[in-house]
Formats: structure tokens, C-alpha cells, sequence
């Protein structure tokens, strides 16, 4: 007679649908070491219009609350890479308070080399 094993606990990236599979593999690196993430959890607003209206808002991708950092990940689309680097500076300039780190794809390739990350998985 067999006793079936109890599923395991679902990790908190199992538990979020993410907009790209990059932002996974990171949020279940994240969850390997136990860092306790949030993802997309603020908006900050960048620019308004003559009126008041809010025209530009940048959302990072993660919260790091024991860290105080928010993260965002750019890997799939190099092209946006200058566009992110520019919301990331308003960012600074307007909320020099909050620490926010852009993840380059040059970053997130070491890592999957690193620790073995299958991208395949990713999904």
C-alpha cells in the first residue's frame, strides 16, 4: 500500500501571473533564498499634464521590503532599455528617497548561467 505524498506548499512565484517569464525566474530565485518580494505593489507618478492629470507613471517590477529597493528587470526588449533608464532618473529626481535598481539583460543572463536557471521552465 502506497501513501501518496502531500504536495508541496506553492512558493510565492507559483502564486502571481507575471507579465514576462524573466520577472518568474527572478521572483523563484527570489523565493530559493528566501527574500521576501512583492511584485508590482506602487505606482509613482512621473508627469502631469497643465490640468493635473497624470500622463507618465512608472510601476518597478519588484519590492524588496527587507531591503527597502524596488527592482525593475529589463531583459526582453533591449530597445526599451533607454526608456526604462529614463523613467528609473525621473524616479530619482522626484522621489530621492526611494532606491530603485534597473536589472539589465547582461545581469539576468549571469544569473541563469550561475545558478543553472532553466529558461524553458520559465513560463
Amino acid at each position: 500500500m502506497s501513501r501518496k505524498r502531500a504536495a508541496p506548499e506553492p512558493l510565492p512565484s507559483d502564486l502571481v501571473s507575471f507579465a514576462h517569464a524573466s520577472e518568474r525566474q527572478f521572483a523563484r530565485l527570489l523565493d530559493f533564498y528566501q527574500i521576501e518580494w512583492q511584485y508590482e505593489p506602487k505606482s509613482f507618478d512621473l508627469e502631469r499634464d497643465p490640468e493635473g492629470n497624470v500622463v507618465q507613471r512608472f510601476t518597478p517590477d519588484f519590492y524588496l521590503p527587507a531591503y527597502d529597493l524596488f527592482i525593475e528587470i529589463t531583459t526582453l526588449n533591449q530597445k526599451l532599455v533607454t526608456k526604462k533608464n529614463r523613467k528609473v532618473r525621473r524616479l530619482r529626481e522626484q522621489y530621492p528617497h526611494v532606491q530603485c535598481k534597473i536589472f539589465y539583460q547582461r545581469d539576468y543572463l549571469s544569473l541563469v548561467t550561475k545558478y543553472g536557471l532553466d529558461t524553458a521552465k520559465a513560463g
